[in-house]
């Protein structure tokens, strides 16, 4: 039974408790999964990004906030926002994804996971303030079938892909976040929420740049369960897709970031949530599930849902989130 009230016509939790929650398991791979993603993430190693810097456009806790493009796959020209430390050099470097809403400007992700830090939280395609393209849908909803007919044309390939470029350019602008010893590589960290979350399980098993990484009730995990539920997200306009054209679930298969999680080598951190009905909670543990030991759970009592407590949530998820990356960065 739901923790909380509410007036949706199914149940946000799922009927699921936290035990059954943690017994959610990842689909197994489809042919050529790992060849598939190695792929992508080659190209776009290739791209020259050529980030370029606009005017300051904010200071606060501790960051000097500046306009930021540069360029990703297909030669598609991104936008978003570039977070430097007031003073002295860059000790931590950040990758920072955003929900499904897109990103209008830094927001609550500045402060920044980790004191004298640079950070870039880029607009994937079509989304956001300053990522928004013709052809491209800018609503979640149409966004989320955007080519979905093959796994070669499907928009989340490239919003994934756009991760990458942004860790590229972040290393060109500030330099000072690669690695200086012999062979030594960029210890960069992710932090991404929803959508965010989602595509960055499917990014990080396959970039080297990355030490470490926390994922906020992520989506697209474990889709043949997720198709089966109900739900107010991106998920439903899925769930819906799938019902005229079950062939999709082909494709979905390289898409599913629990498939993706049990791929990574770093250490995570992983806030799913026991009730939330825009991302419904299994697919959410079942990324947590599959990832290697290196893990640690940080259980939300609702995501995407205003409740009385959020705020001490969010803070003490914060605080959590400041510990992980303090241990793995400072």
């Amino acid at each position: 039974m739901s923790e909380f009230e509410h007036d949706y016509p199914f149940d946000p939790a799922y009927g699921r408790n936290l035990d059954e929650l943690l017994d959610i398991p990842a689909p197994a791979p489809p042919d050529g999964f790992d060849a598939y993603w190695r792929d992508r993430f080659a190209a776009a190693a290739g791209v020259a990004t050529a980030p370029a810097v606009g005017p300051q456009e904010d200071e606060r806790d501790g960051c000097r906030i500046f306009g930021v493009s540069y360029t990703s796959v297909g030669g598609l020209r991104l936008g978003g926002w570039l977070a430097l430390p007031v003073e002295g050099a860059a000790e931590h470097g950040f990758v920072i994804g955003h929900g499904y809403g897109g990103r209008d400007g830094p927001g609550a992700d500045v402060p920044l996971p980790l004191p004298r830090s640079a950070a870039i939280l880029p607009c994937v395609r079509g989304m956001g303030s300053r990522s928004r393209r013709p052809g491209i849908p800018g609503e979640a909803d149409e966004h989320v079938l955007h080519g979905i007919e093959s796994r070669e044309t499907y928009v989340i390939g490239d919003c994934v892909a756009d991760l990458w470029c942004a860790a590229s350019a972040l290393l060109e602008l500030v330099p000072e976040l690669r690695g200086t010893g012999p062979g030594e590589s960029a210890r960069l960290g992710y932090a991404g929420e929803s959508f965010g979350g989602g595509l960055g399980a499917l990014a990080l098993p396959w970039d080297d740049r990355f030490a470490c990484g926390q994922l906020t009730v992520p989506t697209f995990g474990n889709h043949p369960l997720r198709v089966t539920l109900p739900c107010v997200g991106s998920g439903e306009a899925v769930r819906a897709y799938r019902e005229e054209h079950p062939e999709v679930m082909d494709v979905l298969a390289y898409f599913d970031a629990a498939t993706a999680a049990s791929r990574i080598g770093v250490p995570m951190m992983v806030a799913p949530a026991l009730f939330d009905p825009s991302v419904p909670p299994p697919g959410q543990f079942a990324v947590y599930n599959a990832l290697p030991e290196a893990r640690e759970l940080h259980v939300l009592r609702a995501g995407h849902f205003e409740y009385e407590g959020e705020g001490e949530g969010g803070a003490a998820l914060a605080k959590a989130r400041g510990e992980f990356f303090g241990a793995r960065l400072g």
